[in-house]
C-alpha cells in the first residue's frame, strides 16, 4: 500500500481502524527504537511509542501531508520521548542528562539491552551530548535519516545540523578515548 492510500485510508472514518493498524505494523519497530535511544529504559519506550500513537490518532486529520507521513510521525515521537524525559528530569530535580547517565548506568542489567561493552561505552558517550546533537546523531548514524528529513523532523536548518553532527562526532570520539 502507498503512502497516499494509506494517508487516505486514515482520514476516512469508515477506513480508520483498519488503516491504523497498518500503519502501527508498518511504522511500530522504527518508532520505538528512535524512541528508545532517547529514554534508553524498555518499559519507557513502550509507554512512549503508546502515547505517540495515541497521538498521530487523534491528530491524523490535521496531517497536512506537505512533509511524509513517517517524518510527521517521527517528530511526534521525538517530542513525547523528549517530554518524557524532561518530566521524569523535573520529578528528580536533576537534569535529563543526569537521568540518562543513571538509565545507562543500569542498561549492563537490562535484560533488553544485548550490546557488548563498546555498545556501552557509546551509549554513554551520546548521553553526555546535550539533546539537541544527541537527537542529531542517533537519527543520522543509527537511523540512516538524511539531512533533509532530520531538517524536517527537528525544524532546523541543514547546515546548523552538520555542525551538530560533526560536533557530536568529535565530543564522543574523545569520551571514548579518554574512557577507554
Amino acid at each position: 500500500m502507498t503512502e497516499q492510500v494509506l494517508i487516505k485510508k486514515l482520514k476516512n472514518p469508515k477506513t480508520l481502524n483498519s488503516a491504523f493498524k497498518e500503519l502501527v505494523s508498518i511504522y511500530k519497530e522504527r518508532l520505538y527504537w528512535h524512541i528508545r535511544k532517547i529514554v534508553i529504559n524498555h518499559d519507557d519506550a513502550d509507554d512512549v511509542l503508546q502515547n505517540t500513537f495515541v497521538k498521530v490518532f487523534k491528530n491524523i486529520d490535521r496531517f497536512k501531508e506537505e512533509s511524509k507521513l513517517f517524518s510527521w510521525m517521527y517528530r511526534i515521537a521525538t517530542n513525547e520521548a523528549i517530554t518524557f524525559i524532561n518530566q521524569r528530569a523535573k520529578k528528580h530535580q536533576t537534569t535529563t542528562e543526569e537521568i540518562q547517565q543513571k538509565i545507562i548506568s543500569n542498561l549492563a542489567t537490562d535484560d533488553y539491552f544485548d550490546g557488548d561493552n563498546a555498545q556501552l561505552q557509546l551509549q554513554k558517550a551520546i548521553a553526555t551530548l546535550p539533546q539537541k546533537q544527541q537527537l542529531v546523531f542517533n537519527m543520522k548514524y543509527f537511523d540512516s535519516l538524511k539531512y533533509d528529513e532530520i531538517s524536517e523532523i527537528l525544524d532546523t536548518s541543514v547546515g546548523a545540523l552538520k555542525t551538530s553532527y560533526h560536533i557530536a562526532v568529535k565530543k564522543i570520539e574523545l569520551y571514548i578515548k579518554t574512557h577507554h
